[in-house]
């Protein structure tokens, strides 16, 4: 699965989840023969709008297919899409959009 450039934006005093952290191959990052375990908001963020839907075994409904709408005119669509995703998920959405260097913003939290 190819890394997305995003840019997350959250409030200084935000937690966030916790779970085991992927490296930039998106395999298990391992240290010291160890899981690495930490914030995992953007990276469950990236995995929601990188896969398609039906690659979650227990959750078939989830995944946006980004790589597969590139391609559209349609941004709002996959801006919906992407929010809507994002919201099944737990999060607090507030805007989803395009900067201007391309990159995908998402301004929100998760609950």
């Amino acid at each position: 699965m190819e890394k997305l450039f995003m840019n997350i934006i959250q409030p200084s005093n935000f937690v966030g989840m916790t779970d085991i952290l992927l490296d930039e191959n998106n395999d298990m990052a391992i240290v010291d023969g160890d899981f690495v375990i930490g914030r995992s908001d953007e990276q469950n963020q990236h995995l929601i709008i990188a896969s398609n839907k039906g690659e979650w075994k227990a959750h078939p409904e989830v995944g946006v297919g980004i790589q597969n709408m590139l391609n559209s005119d349609e941004y709002t669509e996959i801006l919906i899409e992407i929010k809507k995703q994002l919201q099944y998920d737990g999060m607090l959405i507030k805007n989803v959009s395009y900067g201007n260097d391309g990159k995908l913003i998402v301004d929100g939290e998760y609950r």
